[in-house]
């Protein structure tokens, strides 16, 4: 078995050229979303491989899935396609595992735009229930061997792809954190992300705080309304512009009592 692996999603990639501009020098597998499926390997001049695979499915939720399943690595880093990464991240990453022999999962700091920046690890931390929500799946590498044990999937109803907005990374980790898995952040930085426009993020319109709401359904369940309420005070001077606070609470409460029926049809309580 492999010692490490970076999981990559991509959509509409040339991969060759994606794993020189990512700055790849370790095994990795790309699920590529492209129109047509392929599968091959690129050899990197260090005796590392890349492990493409290319498939017609949409969705990041769904393309993270496939990455897991196709993983040989004892560790893998989750990725995107806009990361670029220093030379030596999977030392960097090995070395955090040493370190924190019971950890199960390590979060690690990675360089953004300060708009879509949601965490930086100043310190090292443990990750549970109430401050999970911040961190981005590129963030994250795992054990595999503790997941699949898990049996723990990101969501397919949220993120690009997907019927509603972000919301699969803060629902894996807390998925994780239900299944009893031990998640660390430390401050260890990998790489940085080559901006680029939100795929889903338009503003923070109705489509907004109503996929807000299905999302807290799944986070929060029964407390999902107070999360909710909670949300919309703390945010409202930023967000609730365009929709006004009223309007918003609304929006997520009506995706609220809608992810209770989604849950319902999928068989959940």
């Amino acid at each position: 078995m492999k010692k490490f692996e970076v999981l990559v999603s991509a959509l509409n990639n040339d991969p060759e050229q994606l794993i020189g501009r990512m700055n790849l020098e370790s095994d990795a597998v790309i699920i590529n979303q492209m129109d047509h499926r392929d599968k091959r390997a690129v050899d990197l001049d260090n005796g590392c491989r890349v492990r493409i695979f290319e498939n017609t499915d949409r969705g990041v939720g769904a393309s993270r899935n496939k990455a897991l399943s196709k993983a040989e690595g004892e560790i893998v880093l989750f990725s995107d396609e806009d990361i670029v990464y220093f030379k030596g991240y999977e030392k960097k990453v090995l070395k955090a595992f040493a370190e924190n022999e019971d950890a199960d999962i390590i979060l690690f700091n990675i360089e953004v735009d300060e708009r879509r920046r949601t965490y930086w690890i100043d310190k090292k931390t443990k990750v549970g229930r109430f401050n999970s929500g911040r961190y981005p799946a590129y963030s994250a590498a795992a054990r595999l061997s503790k997941l699949k044990k898990a049996g723990v999937k990101f969501s397919l109803l949220f993120g690009g792809g997907a019927p509603y907005s972000n919301g699969e990374d803060s629902l894996f980790f807390m998925d994780c954190v239900r299944c009893g898995l031990k998640i660390v952040a430390v401050p260890v930085k990998l790489g940085k992300e080559d901006f680029r426009e939100s795929t889903w993020f338009k503003g923070y319109n109705e489509k907004f705080f109503y996929d807000r709401g299905v999302l807290y359904h799944f986070l929060y369940r029964s407390a999902a309304f107070v999360w909710g309420l909670r949300f919309v005070i703390a945010k409202r001077k930023v967000m609730c512009r365009e929709v006004n606070a009223l309007k918003a609470f609304s929006l997520l409460c009506a995706g609220i009592r809608k992810g209770k029926k989604l849950d319902k049809s999928c068989g959940g309580k």
